[in-house]
């Protein structure tokens, strides 16, 4: 029988693709979500059940009833903004929901676990492409939160012989190919979608927040990888933990998951214009907090260990398989 992963988040917009990618490669992903941000529709590949990762007894029992031998954790709050307004409710939910699922696992007897961090862990370090000895240096409870779970696992590895893949990644875009599953928030925060949103008629403008940094055209720089590169990261990273080479003894091994490549919002601007042969309505708004100049990540690790490449992470193809998903496949709202 082909074995479980638990995945929470899998209603998501990365977790559901890692559900895709995780079943291709032979696995039963079990999505593990409490539906406040996450859609019913996007659970096609795998058992659903609801939950919420505060809720301990939820996690013992869904744990219980798959056996699942891996975990790979998505569910998290990820918004920048609300973060910085309400720092309380990101230490909670993410911290104290991880502490929650990561002892689970380990009262379980689960020795496999991959974690979906993020570069916000880094703050700001302009014109360096990040590695995974760059200083942590955290400007809001997002990225701060992470971080410490991170810790968490690297605690837990030494304690209990828990191993744990963390990836750090940037920005996510594009969608499935397939046109299955797709990127849908509500309200909608990432550059692409509500680009194609503006393009579409479907919001009067896309405001671009900050046209003043120190940047050759004034807006924020920032890394993309695709979707499906990415969670084909997490599958590598599963598979790799799974061999028992690198982590035989416990232990936390970290990956960034990048291109190497920056692009600005007027370069994405651009782009979605050329795509979608459409005019891209625009309006000019403040800085926001929290939000750093230059975010770039390189891969060179992730290559070199898990042979990972992020074949599909042009910014055109990225833009291209969005506009498919925009315009062809909604969840219910």
């Amino acid at each position: 029988m082909p074995a479980k992963v638990l995945v929470t988040g899998g209603a998501g917009y990365i977790g559901s693709h890692a559900c895709k990618a995780l079943a291709a490669a032979g696995y039963v992903p079990v999505t593990y979500d409490n539906f406040v941000t996450g859609w019913r529709e996007a659970v096609k590949f795998g058992p659903c059940e609801e939950g919420d990762l505060l809720d301990r007894a939820r996690l013992d029992q869904v744990i219980a009833a798959h056996k699942p031998v891996a975990v790979m954790h998505f569910g998290a709050l990820s918004q920048v903004g609300e973060a910085m307004r309400a720092p309380g409710k990101y230490w909670r939910g993410n911290v104290c929901a991880s502490l929650n699922l990561i002892e689970a696992t380990v009262d379980a007897g689960i020795r496999d676990f991959v974690f979906s961090s993020t570069c916000a862990t880094y703050g700001d370090h302009d014109g360096v492409v990040l590695d995974e000895t760059t200083p942590q240096q955290p400007l809001n409870a997002y990225g701060a939160s992470k971080r410490a779970i991170e810790d968490m696992l690297s605690d837990f590895g030494s304690a209990s012989g828990l191993r744990s893949v963390i990836f750090r990644y940037f920005n996510v875009a594009g969608a499935d190919p397939d046109g299955e599953v797709g990127e849908f928030h509500q309200p909608e925060t990432h550059l692409i979608p509500l680009i194609l949103d503006a393009v579409d008629g479907k919001r009067p403008a896309l405001t671009i927040h900050g046209t003043d940094y120190p940047t050759p055209d004034g807006t924020c720089i920032r890394d993309y990888v695709h979707v499906m590169d990415l969670v084909d990261a997490h599958v590598l990273g599963l598979n790799w933990l799974r061999a028992g080479t690198g982590l035989a003894n416990g232990g936390t091994e970290v990956f960034c998951l990048g291109t190497g490549n920056g692009f600005s919002v007027r370069e994405v601007l651009d782009h979605s214009g050329v795509v979608t042969n459409r005019p891209v309505p625009t309006e000019e708004g403040p800085r926001r907090g929290g939000d750093a100049i230059k975010l770039v990540s390189g891969s060179e690790k992730a290559g070199r260990v898990l042979g990972w490449r992020p074949e599909r992470s042009t910014l055109p193809q990225m833009i291209a398989d969005a506009w498919r998903w925009h315009q062809t496949g909604h969840y219910a709202s």
